[in-house]
């Protein structure tokens, strides 16, 4: 699989949280720049193995970009850069500081199953956004 001028999105596929994300990433990606799979996947461990010696976890958004791996807030900001509409000032996040920012970023992450609950299995695309997933 080759990752060259592709943004792909690896979230955690059994987070009700996450999985959201993803279907309002889609519905805000106008011009379809991400493409997503679940961390869980085999497709997604074998492209953290290719890129990177360290796997940041099932408990962070990674963003894939050019073949640089983006975490944690990071993700998120640069995420919302290509979102359309008033979703781009998620983006403007940059100028707090990191350490707050990831603050936040973990907090959320360390109770979202609790709040937003999980599913037993991955998210399944509808055929019509297969081609936005990556196949295992």
């Amino acid at each position: 699989m080759s990752t060259q001028n592709q943004k792909i999105i690896l979230f955690d596929g059994v987070c009700n949280l996450c999985n959201g994300s993803v279907q309002f990433i889609i519905k805000h990606d106008k011009h379809g720049v991400f493409i997503f799979a679940p961390l869980q996947s085999e497709s997604s461990q074998s492209l953290l193995e290719k890129l990177s010696s360290t796997h940041p976890g099932l408990d962070t958004v990674i963003l894939v970009d050019d073949e640089n791996i983006y975490t944690e807030s990071e993700a998120i900001v640069r995420i919302a850069r290509e979102l359309s509409g008033p979703w781009r000032i998620i983006s403007w996040g940059k100028v707090m500081p990191g350490f707050l920012r990831n603050g936040l970023y973990r907090l959320v992450s360390k109770y979202r199953y609790a709040i937003f609950g999980r599913s037993d299995s991955c998210m399944v695309p509808t055929e019509e956004l297969l081609s936005r997933f990556i196949q295992p």
